[in-house]
């Protein structure tokens, strides 16, 4: 009876941290298309959205609700299986990671040994969406955007691997609470300088922001992977696209930056300074699109083959013979 009863809990906590999970998606996707606006207008000296709301906040809640009414337009010879599952094959695993990322002490779906693993391994799954993407919509520029995607992303995965397996070694556990609770008197930005910097570089190019947006640029390929993809198609690939943010910015501060540790402890104080943390690096994203232009392809590539994972397995080696020797 108590088996059956531990279980019935189990289950009922993953459902319920499944529906918060998803809300959060979408929430986080309003907050970071509003703040995108505005720090793009900042930056270019504009106002941004301000008619709609205080500020123009409600101005993405609109914008949403139009894209939704709007048809999904499927070309006459595109591959219409593929085409209409290539938006849900993107947005579905983002959803995933949420499930083992450590908000606070005790505030998580599940905790399992293997949870950056899992991480990473779910992660990898987008890439294969936007090529779905690509290939249905029988359109050139598409189809190029998503070669552009396979490569670059089959390039940074390598130094993010090895940046992360410098602080496994470090730690020597793969459990994102295992690795928060390892920080608690430094955190790992601090020994693993290197690794986190090359972490951070390749995990914006691994979610295609700029200035490593190639698969979708629009100067060239007019939107890449998603040219043909219109009304509630088009808005998974974007809310996509900030769950990617907001789980590669969530790693890199379980990892690097102390996950929820902060000045002062407590249950809700350390989910609030993990939030915080994530949606900081998030800005520095955003703040970093619209300040650098974007990499040509060939520098997009030379970047990751003869500097990143050169870098990366330097570090990887001195870490593994520090970690020997002590």
């Amino acid at each position: 009876m108590d088996t059956m009863q531990l279980s019935f809990y189990d289950v009922l906590r993953m459902v319920i941290a499944f529906v918060l999970i998803v809300s959060l998606v979408f929430i986080n996707a309003i907050i970071m298309g509003y703040m995108e606006r505005k720090m793009a207008a900042k930056i270019q000296r504009r106002w941004g959205p301000m008619e709609v709301g205080f500020q123009g906040w409600l101005q993405l809640i609109l914008d949403g609700v139009k894209i939704i009414a709007k048809q999904l337009i499927v070309p006459k010879d595109a591959d219409r299986t593929l085409f209409r599952m290539a938006p849900l094959l993107a947005f579905t695993p983002v959803v995933l990671p949420f499930l083992v990322l450590p908000f606070s002490k005790s505030l998580f779906g599940r905790d399992i040994n293997l949870g950056l693993i899992f991480i990473i391994a779910v992660s990898s799954i987008n890439v294969l969406s936007i090529f779905v993407a690509g290939w249905a919509s029988n359109n050139k520029y598409s189809m190029f955007g998503s070669i552009r995607s396979v490569s670059q992303n089959i390039a940074y995965e390598i130094p993010i691997l090895l940046s992360l397996l410098s602080v496994v070694l470090v730690t020597h556990t793969y459990s994102m609470q295992g690795i928060v609770a390892a920080q608690g008197s430094i955190w790992f930005c601090l020994v693993q300088p290197v690794a986190c910097i090359i972490y951070l570089i390749s995990a914006t190019a691994e979610t295609n922001r700029a200035p490593f947006d190639l698969p979708e640029a629009e100067s060239e390929l007019t939107a890449g992977y998603h040219t043909e993809y219109s009304g509630f198609g088009f808005s998974l690939f974007v809310i996509a696209e900030y769950a990617n943010m907001f789980t590669v910015c969530a790693v890199a501060t379980v990892l690097f930056f102390g996950g929820w540790h902060g000045p002062f402890s407590g249950e809700y104080l350390g989910a609030l300074w993990f939030l915080l943390k994530v949606f900081l690096l998030m800005l520095i994203m955003v703040w970093v699109r619209w300040t650098y232009p974007r990499v040509r392809f060939d520098q997009l590539m030379n970047l990751a083959w003869k500097y990143l994972i050169p870098f990366s397995l330097v570090n990887l080696l001195l870490t593994a013979l520090i970690v020997k020797c002590i």
